[in-house]
């Protein structure tokens, strides 16, 4: 072997050093990843709320899916149009201020349901002969299948999509 420093057979390779592990990451990382977690509970916890929220909404629904058979029979129509006309003011008045919903009847029902549909203005008319089958079973005998159709399918469509105002200063 020589002793020259600058010798040739003396080089040797390089030696590359560790990769650089990916746990655990740089203490920037810890902020991301606790920042995204507390988002996804803040998002989680929303969720439940308006889940929460609605539970009166699925409810009647479920109720009015209850009644469809009883709609079918023209024996027991009568009830079923009654129950489904009470189940409407229940959900107005769970959804709703009692004060601005328990006492409307007529064309101011027929306007505070045409107010607070999804679309304002698309509830038909034909949906306060709802109202009038309580009072005179009579009513119900005189509509045919396609207008019970009508009716039960313009108070599902409010019950499923009406528009509840959010409360000043809260978000919901």
């Amino acid at each position: 072997m020589k002793t020259d420093p600058t010798s040739l057979d003396r080089l040797h390779d390089l030696v590359q050093p560790p990769a650089v592990p990916w746990w655990p990451p740089a203490p920037g990382w810890y902020w991301v990843l606790g920042l995204l977690l507390v988002l996804a509970l803040i998002g989680l916890v929303k969720a439940l709320l308006h889940w929460q929220h609605n539970r009166y909404r699925r409810e009647a629904l479920h109720l009015a899916a209850l009644q469809q058979h009883r709609l079918q029979d023209p024996t027991t129509r009568t009830a079923a149009l009654v129950a489904l006309s009470e189940l409407l003011k229940r959900t107005a008045v769970t959804a709703f201020p009692r004060e601005q919903t328990a006492s409307l009847t007529g064309t101011s029902w027929l306007a505070f349901l045409n107010r607070t549909s999804r679309t304002p203005g698309s509830v038909p008319s034909e949906i306060a002969t709802l109202e009038t089958v309580a009072y005179d079973p009579r009513t119900s005998a005189q509509l045919d299948d396609t207008q019970v159709l009508q009716l039960t399918t313009a108070a599902r469509d409010w019950l499923a999509h009406h528009r509840v105002p959010t409360p000043p200063g809260g978000s919901s």
